[in-house]
């Protein structure tokens, strides 16, 4: 009977595992669970979450269906079956459709950053904001993130750093992505209880580019972000931090000289609460290695670090 038992009992997996084979984050797997029902995770004696492998499935056809464009709004209370059938037929009218291939998705995007580019060479706000606008339309806001914003906001880098791209070009790329992004930040869902992240750059570094980046990627992973612009002194970051109860705070470092920077992140770390993570990037990041190891700092390589980043330290604070 005991053995009988025992092979009826499903097979549970920690949110870590889940994360790991949905390919989802930790946070947004607890707001389908919150805020859409779309799986009833158990509870273990010490009451941490346990999902089954339909659990699994089930969210894994459910990242399908969102990756197709469907909501998930829409397809949370579908039955598994139906949902199954759903994805399967979606993904092969995309399959079908010469449109949605990788090479054309991929030309639409370069075209997009071209344009961009052209825009802010000749100063025209008005067209760089259009553009961004167009491929806002045809894309789902995270592949608009990875296909468009973030290698645009490589290629502005680049070109500022090779002196193609002038000073007045350089700002006003940032004071339009500054509105878009913020605008976009916006239109991510974010739970009541989601952890709070404050973006900055430290005091002398005036390039904001990369927190702004920074900003919207841990949007789109459901943080309550603080975006506070650029050149913050170690003593305000830690106040604001302080005072909206921030889980972490990202840092963007873009000039790799900076005589003073190595002494404001070391206040940093002196002033810094030990329950606040410090997340270090952009590609000055490296140049301080040393103190930023010293203080206890995360230096995260790319986005994708960042992110796996941001899915510990929920998974941490769970």
């Amino acid at each position: 009977m005991l053995e009988e038992k025992n092979k009826k009992m499903p097979e549970l997996h920690p949110i870590k595992v889940v994360a790991r084979r949905t390919g989802l984050s930790p946070h947004v797997i607890r707001a389908w669970e919150k805020r859409y029902k779309a799986v009833t995770p158990k509870r273990t004696a010490t009451n941490r979450r346990a999902y089954t492998s339909d659990d699994i499935e089930r969210l894994i056809l459910l990242r399908r269906a969102s990756l197709g464009g469907r909501s998930i709004g829409q397809t949370a209370t579908i039955p598994t079956e139906e949902l199954r059938r759903l994805v399967e037929e979606d993904e092969l009218a995309q399959s079908l459709a010469p449109s949605q291939s990788p090479m054309v998705s991929a030309r639409g995007g370069n075209e997009t950053i071209a344009q961009a580019l052209r825009a802010i060479e000749h100063l025209d706000a008005e067209a760089f904001r259009k553009a961004l606008e167009r491929a806002s339309i045809t894309m789902s806001k995270p592949a608009l993130v990875e296909q468009i914003v973030s290698p645009l906001l490589e290629r502005i880098g680049d070109e500022w750093r090779q002196g193609s791209l002038r000073v007045a070009g350089e700002h006003l790329a940032s004071a339009t992505l500054r509105t878009f992004l913020g605008n976009l930040n916006g239109a991510f869902p974010v739970m009541a209880d989601a952890p709070r992240l404050l973006v900055t750059t430290p005091a002398g570094q005036l390039h904001e580019l990369g927190a702004l980046m920074a900003a919207t990627a841990a949007a789109a992973e459901g943080w309550h972000i603080t975006y506070l612009g650029p050149s913050l002194p170690a003593e305000e970051i830690v106040g604001a931090a302080q005072n909206n109860n921030s889980r972490a705070i990202a840092l963007s470092i873009v000039l790799p000289d900076d005589a003073h920077l190595k002494n404001e992140l070391s206040r940093l770390g002196q002033l810094l609460p030990d329950n606040v993570a410090l997340l270090v990037g952009g590609r000055a990041a490296i140049h301080y290695a040393d103190i930023l190891k010293e203080i206890g700092a995360v230096r995260l390589q790319d986005l994708q670090d960042f992110r796996t980043e941001l899915d510990s330290l929920v998974t941490v604070t769970t």
